[in-house]
């Protein structure tokens, strides 16, 4: 046994970043300019990643009534290698693997090259090489490499007609490019099988492009009435192109070249064009500087919607009223009293390419025939815009000079429209549809207490806020005859939108249980209950933090507490760890057996009888019934968590110390960020995980393991 083989692979990362910067300013213009570098390893062994850019922002007023402003930055970033040894490798490893000696497997392999034969397992072999191979021999070897330049810039030009009156009018632009090299196999043997290299060469650009003008108007009549005034014009231009080639077996292992190829190559390409053209207008009436009324409107035009459909307007209303101001309040103990609300509604495009029919190549037939398939989507010449319509009311409270402080916040929103690409029955020759399906709502409280606890001038100060957040969605209709929609799967569970339920319910199979809700035994196996049902929902219950500020002359400490209660998720991946004897609950009953908790019938199916359950399953047999690829109840674990999200101590250099040195200012901090896990319900695991991203949110298989990262930071000023 070794007993220590998962603290032998995982590494210590590394982060060092350093940054300098030189700015200066006059009565006539400004700039700033700063350069730095970043460069990072992984917690797994051969992972890197740098950046290097360079930034410029610069101001000059060119007379009373112009000025101009210029910001530009240049990020080149990239890495030999991203890719990553899924941790799904450990659940099946076993307890005897050495990963010293499996790191060491080139040195192995120059020592006995002469001696390998097809069919012997080869050097980078691993436990099941059948399934795995050597994690490091992977990461040396199947590398994801990427080179990536980015440009970001903008420039605008301000005109101020009067002291009331402006014109702005500014371009912006976001360029990248990134190419991609991703090997997928090395040449070797394998059951007597050899295995060419194969690799992906990947070369994707992307260009958005903002130009806007904007008219600004800022009066305050006779000191009670005041106007702030926008209204202007957007243009935003969205180019993605992406060209792949995928060389399947190589003639010179190592040699990733386009020209290096054994086989015929796959390529394949992809364009995405996006225009949408907007004018908009935004007015703040204020009134005593007490009572403020914001009216603003949005009208967009998308290339990705039917003409005649493309156009959408969304309005907003808002009203606050500081009503400590407006009865002339004079209280030690209410020192200021807010109330506001709103109304909004906003509206939200199609993806690119939605409307009409589009065919996929399938490459060559016989090697001669280009052949072409339908697109698996049916998609929809009359989609019409998504809306989200929003209400909020709210109020801001602060008593004691100032010292306690309170934000709460109701809102309510319901999504109509909604853009989705639905599952039809593949018997219609394809297996989605793209429909205007569905209403959404969501509706919530939030709440923010903040206090003073301590205020002293030069000696100890003590500051906290804390943070509280419930919401609740419901799915109220799809589109006509379609009662749920599947945002993801895993193992045949699906987390669904389905009508009458919340946004994000899993469905799967559970055990069969008592009356009494005590699971019920067949032979000392668990039992399944015939069909499917609902397990869980990965919205939590509500969500909360704590932060502490404490202050002493020239030191500086807080804290950042971050609170989950609540919020299902389905780990296939401590569900199979359980199958393959990794964890140490496993461990219970291998030489006597397992009696599994619960009941078993001694009656008949119709008219059952339940007694304690007694009897003994061999371990291996018993948690193999638990791989939650079938029992799906068993892989649904309680998402929710108490984390030490973050602690900060910094230390500013007093003047006298720096004397009369060219130093202005020295501080050293020192940063930790998730530094420790103070509750969770999960047995083995961070349960802050998402597998799948996007929509399909509540999914864990084999993730990394989640980092402490600890800093140190200084920071000179000259």
């Amino acid at each position: 046994p070794q007993p220590n083989n998962w603290d032998q692979f995982w590494e210590t990362g590394t982060s060092v970043q350093n940054n300098i910067a030189v700015s200066g300013a006059n009565e006539k213009g400004n700039f700033r300019l700063s350069v730095g570098r970043l460069d990072q390893t992984s917690i797994m062994y051969n992972n890197d990643f740098y950046r290097n850019n360079i930034k410029f922002n610069s101001g000059y007023k060119f007379t009373d009534k112009l000025s101009v402003t210029l910001s530009a930055e240049y990020i080149k970033s990239g890495s030999d290698n991203r890719r990553f040894t899924a941790s799904s490798d450990f659940i099946w490893s076993h307890r005897h693997t050495d990963f010293d000696k499996l790191r060491n497997w080139e040195q192995y392999y120059d020592t006995h090259r002469e001696t390998f034969r097809v069919g012997d397992d080869y050097p980078y072999a691993n436990w099941q090489h059948e399934f795995f191979a050597n994690p490091y021999f992977l990461q040396d070897t199947h590398t994801n490499a990427n080179e990536k330049d980015r440009l970001v810039g903008n420039i605008a030009a301000t005109y101020k007609f009067t002291d009331a009156l402006s014109l702005m009018v500014r371009s912006g632009t976001d360029f990248w490019s990134d190419n991609r090299t991703d090997v997928t196999d090395v040449e070797r043997t394998k059951n007597s099988v050899r295995i060419l290299g194969a690799y992906t060469q990947n070369n994707m650009v992307s260009q958005e492009t903002n130009s806007d003008f904007i008219f600004s108007y800022n009066k305050t009549i006779d000191s009670r009435f005041s106007i702030n005034a926008q209204a202007g014009g957007i243009n935003r231009t969205q180019n993605y192109s992406m060209n792949m080639v995928n060389v399947r077996e190589l003639t010179v292992d190592g040699l990733y070249n386009l020209g290096n190829f054994a086989s015929p190559v796959v390529p394949s390409s992809e364009i995405r064009n996006r225009v949408v053209n907007s004018v908009f207008g935004a007015a703040q009436f204020g009134y005593n500087n007490s009572i403020f009324l914001d009216v603003t409107g949005r009208n967009d035009w998308s290339s990705t919607l039917p003409i005649g459909q493309n156009s959408f307007f969304y309005p907003s209303v808002a009203m606050s009223a500081v009503i400590t101001d407006i009865f002339n309040i004079q209280s030690k103990f209410l020192s200021f009293a807010k109330l506001r609300g709103s109304l909004a509604q906003v509206g939200t495009d199609a993806p690119e390419y939605s409307l009409k029919q589009v065919f996929l190549s399938q490459g060559l037939w016989a090697g001669a025939t280009p052949t072409f398939a339908a697109s698996p989507s049916i998609f929809n010449r009359n989609l019409k815009p998504e809306q989200t319509v929003g209400q909020e009311v709210g109020m801001d409270l602060r008593f004691l000079n100032g010292r306690i402080g309170l934000d709460l916040t109701y809102y309510h929103q319901a999504t109509t429209n909604q853009i989705l690409a639905v599952s039809i029955s593949t018997a219609s020759g394809y297996q989605s549809q793209i429909l205007n399906a569905g209403k959404i709502t969501n509706q919530g409280v939030e709440a923010m207490l903040t206090g003073s606890i301590l205020q002293n001038s030069g000696g100890l100060n003590w500051d906290v806020a804390i943070n509280f957040s419930r919401n609740r969605n419901l799915v109220v209709e799809l589109a006509e005859g379609l009662e749920n929609y599947i945002l993801g799967s895993q193992n045949s569970v699906t987390s669904e939108a389905r009508v009458g339920e919340p946004y994000g319910t899993f469905y799967g199979r559970r055990y069969l249980r008592s009356p009494e809700g005590e699971i019920v035994y067949n032979n000392g196996l668990q039992q399944l209950e015939p069909g499917t049902f609902k397990l869980g929902n990965i919205q939590p219950d509500w969500m909360g933090g704590v932060s502490n500020n404490f202050t002493f002359r020239s030191f500086s400490f807080g804290t950042l507490i971050d609170i989950r209660m609540g919020g299902d998720i389905f780990d296939v991946g401590t569900g199979l760890a359980r199958k393959t004897g990794m964890y140490e609950e496993t461990a219970i009953g291998r030489e006597q057996g397992v009696i599994g908790a619960g009941v078993k019938n001694v009656g008949t199916a119709e008219n059952p009888s339940y007694v304690p359950n007694d009897v003994i399953m061999q371990a291996a047999t018993f948690w193999n019934a638990t791989n939650p690829r079938n029992f799906h109840e068993a892989g649904m674990f309680d998402g929710s968590f108490i984390k030490l999200r973050e602690v900060t101590f910094g230390y500013a250099f007093p003047q006298s110390l720096l004397g009369k040195t060219f130093i202005q200012a020295v501080r050293l901090s020192v940063v930790g960020r998730n530094v420790a896990m103070l509750f969770r319900n999960h047995p083995h695991m961070d349960p802050e995980v998402d597998m799948k991203g996007g929509n399909a949110q509540g999914f864990a298989s084999g993730q990394q393991p989640s980092t402490r990262n600890i800093g140190f930071n200084l920071n000179l000023t000259f």
